[in-house]
């Protein structure tokens, strides 16, 4: 009969401990490894096929550029770029969360996408987010204050702001913290510290750009009710500005409120009516130019400027060349430049590679770190804001077909247009307006608040991390809330991974061990203890580890020491099935299956014969194979003796007669520190004291930690390291096992 059928094999090896593994292997030395960063540098300059790879690794353009057909993917990627292009120009929008004029909204779709190009490993992202603009806005507010550019109107002694003055500062501002942004990514690229964004967990990004979305509303308030609130900064800047916002209500200039009314009406309207049409429509309908294009039409016929008062856009500006950041402006910056960098990468990454899965190739971390810094970087040498992917711009670009980043290059060239030639027919377009485009499009957003129902169904732990969150963000701002939120997300990631411990058993005619504790048909090998912990030891658990250690040992030694005062031996507490044995006297002794009584003791059933129950022992007989089994007898002189032995060996206060081997299960190591090997060392000392032999298994990612460590010693060798449990668990029986107690070899049959 063909045994791969049942999925049964029998493998004949011989004990592998680290030792004979590393002969078997022909383990590599360490240097050769990790060789040095000056022969790696060496290596790759000289060889070209790895010069190649570095420079296709760098410069994803050139990968796949050169197979660029543009039978198959020019038309596509023009239609997606074009698209994509038109949904940019309602960017102005987006500078106002920004706090910056709504020009710059342009200048950050144009140049960064075009940068990416180059960089970027993603063939569908589009660049430009929400909750960098609010970020940035926080940033640009709190060092350029409407109250740090009052002047004197010169007509009487009320005060008004020096517009001017107050924007070109906070352009530097965002300049400044966006140049020092990307210049972090790229040193954590560099570095290659991609891993970084990981930390950043769906519920808590869920939760960031919630409460970001609750900050852009009330930035944007006062573009709706045409009011001027003060805008302050620290903890509790959200409910001041608010608190001031509701004094300012009845102030409110009703035609700048009546422009924002109709607008967020035509816009809620009319992409309701896109979702419902969306499955016949190729390309979703643009509601968003088509309102700026329709209020900017109506808007320079009614001249609302002139006429009502309400504030419009004013001059667009053509291109402006490339300035040098004012780097003073770093120190004040860097806390809120390092938020930018790292929530501006989990958002691209993270839609990045949902798009690479969907449709078959990778993307970079490393690489992605490096292009979203020097998109950044350039950006704002161009006075540029904060950059990312934009999730909306990025369905788009893929539904309409999109293949490459040459989509990018379409939709900037759109974007170039408007700026160029188009810019001065939007001058009367008021802000009204663009704060309801921005107030509608963060409706998704907020859709978010739905999550804490949904999170209490799954994990109460992931919802606590949403409303920390949520509420840090919002009450501490946003550099500080998400400082706050990152530090209780690992902290919640600490809690949920303090490790747990267990004795294993053996599954009968395996080699898999299991929690005793847990699996019913896990059995204790006579006289080995299998030590497991979940996760790695190091200084933060290793005292945990030594106290669990001896808690378990001893537990079982104190369970096992009931049976042998009733002169049952070897037989585990909670066993279910039937245990017998036989003496040559014919006396029988049965474990029935309910092994205990009501008031805790052992349960025990003296069939036939007459012998001194303290004389049998009771093993593992009615489970093992034929000729597996050795009886052991023994006289009331070599148990007094015994019981005198173990009392001179419990220099740990327990008995431990019973036990001559523990086995360290360490598979879930993935790194050990010297904390750790201290206790290891000390491990290996208090036990040989009680003449209990200590074996380490399934160590091998941390034994080249363990040699730099100088673990090992004259009486700690690798012949103490075992490749698998199994191995482990072989050696201390033949080498110990058959001398004192019942005989008993897993097997793989």
């Amino acid at each position: 009969m063909d045994s791969h059928k049942f999925g049964k094999f029998r493998v004949e090896r011989q004990v592998l401990n680290e030792e004979s593994l590393e002969e078997v292997a022909h383990k590599k030395s360490y240097y050769e490894t990790h060789p040095p960063f000056t022969n790696k540098l060496k290596d790759s300059l000289c060889s070209v096929p790895r010069l190649k790879r570095w420079a296709l690794s760098k410069f994803p353009v050139l990968y796949w550029l050169p197979k660029y057909s543009v039978w198959d993917y020019g038309m596509p990627d023009l239609i997606s770029g074009i698209s994509v292009g038109i949904m940019h120009l309602p960017q102005m929008a987006y500078a106002l969360l920004a706090s910056l004029p709504p020009v710059f909204g342009l200048y950050s779709s144009l140049y960064p996408p075009l940068i990416y190009l180059f960089f970027g490993t993603s063939r569908h992202i589009s660049i430009t987010f929400t909750v960098l603009s609010i970020m940035v806005g926080s940033v640009t507010e709190t060092l350029a204050p409407d109250t740090a550019f009052l002047i004197n109107n010169g007509t009487n002694i009320t005060m008004e702001v020096n517009i001017t003055a107050r924007d070109l500062y906070r352009v530097q501002v965002a300049a400044a913290t966006t140049v020092l942004g990307g210049l972090i990514q790229v040193m954590l690229g560099v570095i290659k510290f991609g891993f970084v964004g990981t930390y950043l967990a769906e519920p808590l990004v869920r939760a960031y750009t919630t409460a970001a979305a609750v900050h852009a509303v009330i930035g944007q308030i006062k573009y709706i009710f045409g009011i001027s609130p003060t805008r302050f900064s620290g903890p509790l800047s959200l409910v001041y500005t608010f608190g001031h916002i509701c004094t300012l209500l009845p102030q409110t200039h009703l035609p700048t409120l009546l422009v924002s009314a109709v607008s967020i009406v035509c816009l809620v309207v009319a992409k309701e009516l896109n979702s419902f049409l969306r499955p016949k429509l190729p390309v979703p309908i643009p509601v968003e130019l088509i309102t700026i294009v329709s209020a900017t039409v109506i808007s320079s016929y009614s001249h609302l400027s002139n006429n009502y008062t309400i504030s419009v856009v004013g001059e667009i500006p053509s291109l402006s060349p490339p300035c040098v950041p004012d780097v003073s402006l770093f120190r004040q910056v860097i806390g809120d430049a390092f938020a930018l960098a790292i929530v501006g990468y989990a958002i691209s990454i993270s839609l990045g590679k949902t798009f690479a899965l969907k449709h078959g190739y990778k993307v970079d971390s490393n690489q992605e770190l490096l292009a979203l810094g020097l998109s950044n970087m350039v950006g704002g040498f161009f006075e540029c804001f904060a950059i990312c992917s934009s999730m909306s711009r990025s369905l788009i670009q893929e539904s309409t077909g999109g293949k490459t980043q040459m989509a990018s290059l379409a939709s900037a060239v759109i974007v170039l247009v408007t700026i160029m030639k188009l810019g001065p027919l939007f001058q009367e377009l008021p802000k009204a307006v663009l704060a309801s485009i921005v107030l509608v499009n963060l409706k998704s957003m907020f859709k978010q608040l739905f999550d804490i129902a949904t999170l209490w169904k799954k994990s109460k732990i992931d919802l606590l991390v949403w409303l920390v969150t949520l509420i840090s963000t919002l009450l501490l701002n946003l550099d500080m809330g998400l400082a706050a939120s990152i530090a209780f997300a690992l902290l919640s990631v600490i809690v949920r991974t303090q490790p747990t411990y267990s004795i294993l058993g053996n599954i009968r005619g395996t080699d898999v061990y299991v929690d005793i504790e847990t699996h019913n048909q896990a059995r204790e090998i006579p006289g080995i203890t299998i030590f497991h912990s979940s996760a790695t030891v190091y200084f933060a658990n290793s005292d945990l580890y030594l106290e669990a250690l001896k808690e378990k040992v001893f537990s079982v030694e104190e369970e096992a020491g009931q049976w042998r005062d009733m002169g049952l031996d070897n037989v585990s507490a909670g066993e279910n099935e039937e245990q017998i044995t036989e003496r040559e006297n014919g006396t029988v002794f049965v474990m029935p299956t309910t092994p205990r009584t009501p008031d805790g003791q052992c349960r025990w059933e003296y069939l036939k014969g007459g012998a001194d129950p303290e004389n049998i022992s009771l093993g593992w007989l009615s489970e093992l194979p034929d000729g597996d089994t050795t009886t052991l007898g023994s006289s009331s002189e070599d148990t007094l003796s015994q019981d005198l032995e173990r009392v001179s060996l419990g220099s740990l206060g327990k008995w431990t007669w019973d036990i001559h081997s523990i086995i360290l299960d360490l598979s879930t190591a993935n790194f050990i520190d010297i904390v750790a090997m201290k206790t290891m060392q000390n491990i290996f000392q208090d036990f040989s004291e009680i003449d209990v032999d200590i074996y380490l298994a399934g160590c091998q990612s941390v034994v080249e930690q363990l040699e730099r460590g100088c673990f090992f010693s004259e009486f700690i060798t690798k012949k103490h390291l075992f490749a698998t449990v199994h191995d482990a668990v072989l050696f201390c029986l033949n080498h110990r096992g058959a001398r004192t107690f019942t005989r008993y070899e897993p097997s793989l049959d």
